[in-house]
């Protein structure tokens, strides 16, 4: 899908034309919306659909004719029946003076600038644009990074309670989420350091303080990235070792019901011998079978009082 828009007087249109000053839109384009692009702006359309691979790198490239800004953004997918989060490339092509933007999907990034949410906004100032779409991205990265903390403390509240194998899985999902947002973050970070030390992309003094702020809030997305790693590290540790605990628990109890179990069982089996039964002690006393039952209840008894001093019942 192409969709091509221009600022009018602070406010965002749609166009149906290629214009100076637009802002060229692709979501998950055709191969024949890539080479009309391809054909306007005189932009390789390997460029193009760069962004359309899940495994292009981020980088930038720049050339006499146009530049090309490729990086990671953050995006919600479903693993295992469960809402996860991954990170998918977008293509930024600055060409002359229009800006052409190359994306798999409808990423909330891009959505705020065309639903006009985002203020001092122009397409016809693209490298402020680049800068502002860089700056929507860390905060979306920082976004998802609060939601999954959020998702973590929930596992916690319930630790020691009802506590199941499934928490550690989620705790699992949530870390490989972390994992990718780490691995994207940290390509951007080279990607901003290109950017500021790039002669040929135009820089504008008004634009350098937004530049360093997309940098701040880059690598403070990196940092709550690695914190959260680590803590959900020691929570899958914490849980995992409440729930061998759980298992150990379980063992000493069965182990101690076990020999509790034994005492009756050796002096049935010792009375059910094929002896002669003058041999047996109180074989012919009175209430002999009720005596032996009431020596094998103390002794069990007492068995579970040394058990329980052993706090092993």
């Amino acid at each position: 899908m192409m969709r091509r828009y221009v600022t009018e007087k602070n406010l965002l249109r749609e166009v149906t034309d290629f214009r100076p000053g637009a802002w060229v839109n692709l979501v998950n384009p055709s191969l024949e919306e890539c080479l009309l692009v391809a054909r306007e702006f005189q932009v390789d359309i390997a460029d193009i659909r760069a962004a359309l691979d899940d495994e292009e790198s981020s980088r930038v490239d720049v050339s006499n004719d146009y530049t090309l800004i490729l990086f990671d953004i953050p995006s919600i997918e479903y693993r295992h029946k469960r809402e996860a989060y991954t990170t998918i490339p977008l293509g930024l092509i600055f060409a002359g003076d229009t800006l052409i933007s190359v994306c798999a999907e409808d990423t909330p990034v891009l959505k705020s600038f065309a639903d006009n949410m985002v203020k001092e906004f122009s397409t016809k100032k693209q490298i402020r644009f680049i800068y502002q779409i860089f700056l929507r991205t860390c905060v979306l990265y920082q976004s998802y990074l609060r939601i999954v903390d959020r998702r973590r403390k929930e596992i916690e509240e319930h630790i020691g309670g009802d506590t199941e194998d499934v928490d550690l899985i989620d705790l699992h999902e949530l870390e490989s989420n972390l994992v990718y947002f780490d691995t994207s973050l940290r390509a951007n970070k080279m990607v901003l350091e290109r950017l500021v030390r790039y002669s040929k992309i135009k820089k504008y003094p008004e634009d350098q303080e937004l530049l360093e702020d997309v940098v701040v809030e880059n690598q403070q997305a990196i940092e709550m990235t690695q914190i959260y790693r680590d803590i959900i590290k020691g929570t899958r540790e914490l849980l995992s070792a409440v729930i061998d605990n759980r298992l150990n628990t379980a063992m000493k109890y069965l182990a101690s019901i076990t020999i509790v179990m034994a005492i009756p069982t050796i002096i049935s089996g010792i009375y059910g011998m094929n002896v002669d039964e003058k041999w047996m002690p109180l074989a012919n006393t009175p209430f002999g079978f009720g005596i032996i039952c009431l020596i094998t209840l103390g002794l069990c008894l007492i068995v579970i009082r040394i058990l329980r001093k052993r706090k092993m019942l």
